[in-house]
């Protein structure tokens, strides 16, 4: 990738943390290998959403807040989720109606699946995915704040409020409410406004072997210590994985090879097909060859298939829909602009046309809108720049 925002180890970070929700399930669907296993899917997703928080002030927090930008970023959030996820709720739901299959995280009836189709449903990996969508519908207000501080410093001391309610109450981390989720959104996005004031520091090879011991300690300390914090969900755990995260982005030496390594981008790069898919994709490997092989294998293979069958859906399903959804909305995008110009810029290009014209028949030099550093409303330029506009979505999605 060439994207001058691309991170290559926020990829890679993204990619432990998926292989991690993936590890966390084997013993649902392997019940005697549960025993031997340590399940860190609590602390994956929390991470998760620290980088999502991250990786939204770091592509739009310095772009001006106009509604033609802020449209982009929810169309091209949508387009990145929901396509994939319908696949995935509409797989589960037909895997739950097969009775004799008895799938392990069903979707049970019409309303449940109705639920999950209007992002209120909570059934297996699809609890987190409501709170990220609500995180993206407040992100524009976030994104003003991030743009704008001194002038919507009330809305700072709001967002600043609502964390330390969040820690005072210890609200529960799961569920799909985005409140008892808001300070991993809220920390990850601070330490993705504060790497673009970074750029005078480079990290050191210790920097990079410290933020690979706090990795490790992040996601391994509620076993070593049980009871240090036996609940995950915490505003210290919030902080932990934002630092981690903000840590990670400045790509240091020693963490950000290992980060930036080609599995580790893969991972990356499928890390959402992957997170969506693997359980039901498990569950098919599991129960079409359990009398087959000895469980060890089976859960090898059932592993490699996930990874396998996530590339697969990547492929045929999340880039392509995601790309279908974002040119749609660029061949049209035109149209909404066009209706939101106001009135007065309509009326002024219409007198420097005026204007124009007046100077052209007398011979005398013209002072247009270009000359007094006025753009021109896109409404008489239909078509403009309509491939660079294409070609920066591209790069933004």
């Amino acid at each position: 990738m060439t994207r001058p925002d691309y991170i290559p180890s926020l990829d890679g970070l993204r990619g432990i943390a998926a292989l991690l929700v993936v590890l966390a399930h084997v013993g649902l669907i392997f019940p005697t290998a549960s025993a031997h296993l340590t399940t860190m899917g609590s602390e994956a997703v929390g991470l998760f959403f620290a980088l999502s928080g991250f990786l939204m002030a770091h592509l739009y927090g310095s772009r001006p807040v106009t509604r033609e930008n802020v449209l982009d970023f929810l169309v091209s959030r949508f387009a990145r989720i929901y396509p994939v996820y319908l696949a995935a709720v509409l797989l589960v739901a037909m895997l739950s109606g097969m009775q004799t299959l008895d799938f392990v995280q069903p979707i049970t009836g019409a309303t449940d699946f109705v639920r999950h189709v209007f992002l209120l449903g909570s059934s297996g990996v699809f609890w987190s995915i409501p709170p990220e969508i609500q995180f993206y519908l407040l992100f524009p207000i976030l994104w003003l704040c991030l743009a704008r501080p001194h002038r919507y410093s009330g809305m700072i001391v709001g967002f600043a409020v609502v964390v330390v309610v969040d820690g005072l109450l210890e609200l529960p981390g799961p569920g799909i409410m985005l409140f008892s989720k808001l300070p991993y959104f809220l920390f990850g996005a601070l330490a993705g406004k504060m790497h673009s004031y970074g750029d005078q520091w480079a990290p050191s090879a210790l920097t990079g072997i410290f933020t690979l011991f706090l990795l490790a300690a992040f996601f391994t300390y509620r076993h070593l210590v049980p009871g240090l914090s036996p609940e995950f969900w915490s505003l210290q755990s919030a902080v932990a994985a934002a630092v981690i995260v903000g840590l990670v982005a400045r790509q240091p030496p020693i963490a950000g090879y290992v980060l930036a390594a080609a599995p580790m981008r893969f991972l990356g790069t499928i890390s959402f097909s992957l997170y969506l898919f693997h359980v039901p994709i498990m569950f098919l490997v599991h129960r079409s060859f359990e009398s087959l092989m000895p469980e060890p294998a089976l859960i090898g293979v059932a592993l490699v298939v996930a990874v396998g069958g996530a590339w697969f859906l990547h492929e045929t399903i999340e880039v392509p829909s995601r790309r279908l959804l974002v040119g749609l909305w660029q061949h049209h995008r035109w149209r909404v602009t066009a209706r939101e110009i106001p009135a007065e810029r309509i009326e002024q290009a219409i007198l420097d046309l005026q204007e124009t014209e007046k100077h052209l028949l007398s011979g005398a030099p013209s002072v247009t809108a270009v000359e007094r550093q006025v753009p021109p409303p896109p409404e008489l330029w239909e078509g403009i720049n309509r491939d660079g506009d294409n070609g920066d979505e591209k790069r933004r999605a």
